[in-house]
């Protein structure tokens, strides 16, 4: 492939967005040609791994290659391949290098095809040195910090025919303005910052992430507006650790003032945000969500072991009576919010006593659900070079009987508006029952219930009849189609 007869005049523009935009001209020229060679439309297939940042970043990504001029489709029998990796556990990296062979035979089949690797797993020196040796057939790797260049890494790989590699350790800056193509018309994800400066002993995030990095507020504000208008009723703030947000901007300013201007945008009906680190989370946040008519009633807040022993070798900076002193500030001024979590069973050096002490928070803070991890090594963090790694029978008997307590506890407490009318955002139409439409309450558990796909995308009244354990059966309340 090459760029031969493309004429796109000039050079490069200075301003780093205006010089994508330039790229993604040349590109789609490019595009143009060759699908008039071929017959047929480019198509470009995206693969997301891992977390809401990235499935956010592959909205970036789509965006790009849309304004390209690929047509997107969901096989990877495709024109471009891209994966979106993720590597917070070691065989996420193990499925990765799978997925490659499969790619490879594919590429043999459709010589002028392109793959490219970017996301988490591609900030590990390793990684990339094993691809480099490897994977020959890969086109281009990046990372996580210079998804804005995309266009960019394209135009030079077709120029220089070569395999291209740009991982940046750090992001030097952060390029608004980016084409975004969301995957639903009424709900979306907004970055309010980038990276983590927490370094949890069991965490990779930091070193694949950077430094915490905050967006500006007259950004932020400017992309929801953006959304709203373009029939967005619920919006879920992103960072790794949100409630740091602001503390690196030149006038500083706190999550709650954030989440406070953006009450104000008009049209926005649902604020939802993640994740929130327990050492941050203040008394002003609180106070902003009691008073708040727009923020969901649901907080996920990562306990990850109710040790306090255990929470100081993963470098969590709370303990046991100052997390639960929290919860309690919290429902006082909350009182029916819906708690969730993160629990690891396992962690280096775990107990019996650490375990029964995660158990007892349970019981006190009973959270409506929770996402428990059995402690895997991750090459590259410090609990991996710990002494004293639990056995895995020991851990999977520790697991079940958490997760057995987690689901009796949820069972009771989801029942709790059984028989009450509620507000629902109408997400989709059900995929086992495609007379039934399936919508999630402002505490994210879901509702399915009769309608039709017209209410997709907007917030209906409806009665819920019956608690199914995890989920609500529901009736549309009659002359309820919408709030918007």
């Amino acid at each position: 492939m090459n760029l031969e007869h493309i004429d796109i005049s000039g050079k490069p523009p200075i301003e780093e967005i205006e010089k994508q935009y330039y790229y993604m001209a040349i590109l789609k020229k490019w595009v143009e040609k060759k699908s008039k060679e071929l017959g047929r439309p480019l198509t470009c297939c995206t693969v997301t791994f891992g977390c809401q940042m990235n499935a956010r970043d592959s909205e970036k990504i789509v965006g790009i290659f849309e304004k390209i001029g690929y047509q997107m489709v969901e096989d990877e029998h495709a024109d471009f391949v891209i994966f979106n990796t993720c590597t917070v556990r070691e065989n996420a990296n193990l499925k990765v290098y799978g997925r490659l062979g499969y790619l490879k035979k594919l590429k043999e089949q459709n010589p002028h095809m392109m793959i490219a690797l970017c996301g988490c797993m591609m900030q590990e020196d390793a990684v990339v040195e094993k691809i480099r040796q490897s994977y020959r057939f890969v086109d281009i790797i990046f990372g996580t910090h210079n998804i804005f260049k995309l266009a960019e890494l394209i135009h030079t790989r077709l120029e220089s025919k070569s395999m291209i590699i740009d991982i940046w350790k750090d992001a030097v800056e952060i390029v608004e303005d980016l084409p975004s193509e969301r995957k639903y018309s009424f709900k979306a994800g907004v970055n309010i910052m980038f990276g983590c400066n927490n370094f949890c002993t069991y965490c990779i995030v930091p070193y694949v992430r950077g430094r915490e990095r905050s967006r500006n507020p007259k950004d932020i504000i400017r992309e929801i507006e953006a959304l709203t208008a373009d029939g967005v009723v619920e919006i879920m703030l992103l960072g790794q650790n949100v409630n740091s947000y602001g503390k690196n901007l030149e006038v500083p300013m706190t999550f709650a003032q954030l989440l406070e201007e953006i009450e104000k945008v008009d049209g926005l009906e649902r604020i939802r945000f993640m994740t929130p680190h327990p050492k941050d989370l203040s008394d002003e946040l609180i106070e902003v969500m009691s008073k708040s008519k727009k923020i969901c009633n649901h907080l996920h807040l990562p306990v990850q072991s109710g040790s306090s022993r255990i929470l100081k070798m993963m470098n969590r900076h709370y303990t046991k009576e100052q997390y639960l002193e929290l919860v309690d500030k919290i429902k006082e001024k909350v009182p029916n919010i819906s708690l969730t979590t993160d629990i690891i069973v396992g962690f280096p050096g775990e107990t019996e006593e650490d375990f029964l002490e995660t158990m007892d928070v349970v019981k006190k803070v009973r959270y409506d659900s929770a996402y428990t991890f059995i402690y895997s090594k991750r090459t590259g963090t410090p609990a991996a070079q710990m002494e004293e790694q639990v056995g895995e029978d020991v851990i999977k008997n520790r697991f079940d009987r958490l997760l057995k307590e987690i689901q009796s506890i949820s069972a009771e407490l989801v029942g709790r508006d059984a028989g009450t009318i509620q507000k629902v955002l109408v997400e989709e139409v059900n995929s086992q029952n495609h007379a039934l439409m399936t919508g999630r309450l402002s505490n994210n558990i879901l509702v399915h219930f009769e309608g039709n796909k017209d209410l997709i995308g907007r917030i209906a009244e409806v009665k819920l009849t019956e608690c199914k354990g995890f989920y609500y059966m529901g009736k549309l309340v009659e002359g309820s189609d919408s709030t918007i």
